[in-house]
């Protein structure tokens, strides 16, 4: 009776150290040899080594011996201290992603270069064709104030000879009309002279 008593004690300490877990992911430690027994203790014993950095399965454990039991890639059920479990993924595995995202991000960099590189190119060939245009638009613009220049001096020349076209005009009709004045008084004087011998000849005929 006394032993049956004291297996149940036993049994009752076991289960309430041993707490079960839903399956929690869990790292083993970098150290190059971890040994996996097949219970919660030092006592039991050894089934081998998991490798380091391993990814595990927790499935429960023993808070008064402080072992965790696992399942290992290969399913394997064993017991290994929790002090050689880890909520955060090994050097081992953390090293390839690492390298990974490094050179991820050097790829980008590389890919930010260029297309800066490009951007700057396309600016500048911007830039330069806009100097073109300036200068295109700079030259025309003198062309076309020394077109003004040349036509200007040619209307300039055009009213000169306009005016004196009209100076030329006007002397004409002055000398027509002075012409025809003088005919206009030089008849004037040579009429009374004609008519009173007519006037004598027909008294005379009379």
């Amino acid at each position: 009776m006394h032993k049956f008593r004291l297996i149940c004690l036993t049994l009752l300490s076991l289960s309430v150290s041993v707490v079960a877990h839903a399956d929690e992911k869990r790292y083993v430690s970098d150290e190059l040899n971890t040994w996996v027994r097949s219970g919660p203790g030092d006592n039991y014993r050894l089934l081998g080594t998991v490798n380091a950095g391993e990814e595990v399965t927790l499935l429960q454990s023993n808070e008064e011996t402080k072992y965790g039991q696992v399942r290992d890639s290969n399913g394997r059920t064993s017991w290994i201290p929790l002090a050689q479990l880890s909520t955060t993924p090994s050097l081992r595995t953390r090293v390839p992603d690492l390298e990974n995202q490094v050179k991820t991000l050097t790829d980008k960099l590389n890919n930010i270069d260029t297309t800066w590189n490009q951007r700057t190119a396309d600016m500048q060939q911007k830039v330069a064709q806009s100097d073109s245009v300036i200068t295109g638009l700079k030259e025309e613009n003198q062309q076309l104030k020394n077109q003004l220049i040349v036509a200007k001096k040619k209307v300039d020349a055009a009213n000169v000879q306009l005016d004196d076209k009209q100076r030329a005009i006007i002397m004409q009709w002055f000398m027509y009309g002075g012409g025809v004045a003088g005919f206009g008084l030089l008849l004037g004087l040579l009429l009374p002279h004609m008519i009173p011998s007519r006037k004598k000849k027909d008294r005379w005929m009379n």
